[in-house]
């Protein structure tokens, strides 16, 4: 049996564990945290206009697309690091688009194909491993299109041969170039990645012929440039399961992950600045000028050296740095398509980047990156902070402070009904959840 086939029998036949919904579940909260500001217009997005204008069908196609862009339009969602890239806003939007016609699914089921998406979505990462990435592909888009698919097609019942088909329907389409990042174009390739699963699956559902193998074999020989390793896919599928280990990573800040650690470290150096008893403004205007150093390669997603809306400054180590010293905080209201902060460009102005050419390339272990960042003071003094991604990840999350920063209106009794809803263990958990988020519109009253 070929890749594709053999990938389409665990698609069909596994089982995810009682652990790996509760995974689920978390990932289901943190999902609806980020996009529901945006439903809700709290946090105006320049591109939901423009789509409105262009997709105006209400059919589960146009509902995944309109969904996945939502979802990914704050840069707040989750990370997958076998994927690199975000797997829950290209799956959840596809599978509750699907849902959104088919009333008859229960929550149980639900969690199933949400996990064999992410289950999915990990091993593909794997499979094309760093150069995919490095070629320029987004993998939240390219990836995530068949992840997406896998979950649909799970969700839906196909047959191993349905699923085949719908997965090379899928991989046929995949698309999606870093070379977006820091424009609406990157919350899109989410939304496209989700239509393209739906499609798929009701292409295939309603007889549309494809070839059930080869497919994806030759998306691998295609998108990795030699360095594919197709045996990935399918090797120990769901042992553990990928929405364990290593899990989804729920991000803190609503800025691109390749910026978290120097935030951290940028942040540790303020609050040591603070301990001595001298002032945040004191600091800033010490300062000469800043330095941040990490492994080469390791700024690639962080791309932008000067933004000039909130949009661009997620993509902008400079920015992130400056606001970090400045407010000893990312604030959702920083990185909205308005201009950015004049203090914080300010400052950013100060900030260098001086890649560590001693260390490994970034490409060669991203969980190995670090970053480093040194302010110079005028007076010869220096400050210096280091983090790893790893310490980064250490630092403890907190799911309900998130809701409260992405839904400060709520009161704990909405936020509570919330997180009850997304567990989906009520008959009636699934179909609130889709009249949430697909009612025409969307208010504080109404939620």
């Amino acid at each position: 049996m070929t890749l594709t086939p053999s990938l389409a029998k665990l698609i069909v036949s596994s089982s995810p564990s009682p652990a790996a919904h509760e995974a689920a579940r978390e990932g289901l909260l943190d999902f609806l945290a980020v996009t529901l500001p945006v439903l809700r217009g709290d946090f105006p997005d320049a591109g939901l206009n423009s789509l409105h204008q262009v997709y105006r069908a209400d059919d589960p196609p146009t509902r995944a697309l309109l969904l996945g862009y939502v979802g990914h339009a704050l840069d707040f969602d989750d990370f997958h690091p076998d994927f690199r890239g975000h797997p829950s806003v290209v799956i959840l939007p596809a599978l509750l688009a699907l849902v959104s016609q088919r009333p008859d699914f229960n929550g149980a089921h639900f969690l199933d194909a949400y996990v064999t998406g992410v289950e999915m979505s990990g091993r593909l990462g794997l499979a094309v491993g760093s150069q995919h990435y490095t070629l320029g592909f987004h993998n939240t888009a390219t990836l995530g299109t068949i992840a997406a698919a896998a979950a649909c097609a799970r969700l839906v019942h196909a047959t191993e041969r349905q699923t085949a088909v719908i997965l090379g329907i899928a991989a046929t389409q995949s698309a999606g170039l870093r070379a977006q990042f820091g424009s609406d174009v990157k919350p899109l390739h989410a939304g496209l990645a989700a239509q393209t699963a739906v499609i798929a699956t009701q292409l295939t559902l309603a007889g549309f012929h494809g070839q059930p193998d080869n497919v994806l074999d030759s998306f691998l020989s295609t998108y990795c440039a030699g360095q594919q390793q197709p045996e990935k896919l399918i090797s120990g599928w769901g042992a553990p399961w990928r929405i364990i280990s290593p899990g989804l990573e729920f991000k803190p800040y609503p800025t691109c992950g390749g910026t978290h650690s120097a935030a951290d470290a940028a942040r540790a150096l303020r609050q040591e600045w603070l301990q001595t008893g001298n002032s945040t403004d004191v600091l800033i205007a010490a300062i000469e000028r800043i330095e941040v150093s990490f492994p080469p390669g390791g700024d690639i997603a962080a791309s932008v050296r000067k933004p000039n809306t909130g949009v661009e400054a997620r993509f902008s180590l400079e920015y992130v740095i400056a606001a970090c010293l400045l407010r000893g905080e990312l604030r959702l209201e920083d990185f909205s398509s308005a201009p950015v902060a004049t203090d914080i460009a300010a400052l950013a102005e100060s900030v260098a980047r001086c890649p560590d050419f001693s260390a490994p390339p970034d490409e060669l272990n991203p969980a190995a990156r670090f970053h480093q960042v040194t302010v110079f003071l005028r007076d010869g003094c220096v400050l210096q902070q280091r983090f790893t991604r790893q310490q980064s990840l250490a630092i403890p999350f907190d799911l309900p402070a998130k809701l409260r920063a992405c839904l400060p209106d709520f009161t704990d009794a909405k936020r509570m009904e919330l997180v009850a809803l997304s567990r989906l263990e009520n008959r009636d958990s699934l179909p609130r959840l889709v009249d949430m988020l697909f009612a025409k519109q969307i208010n504080a009253a109404s939620l």
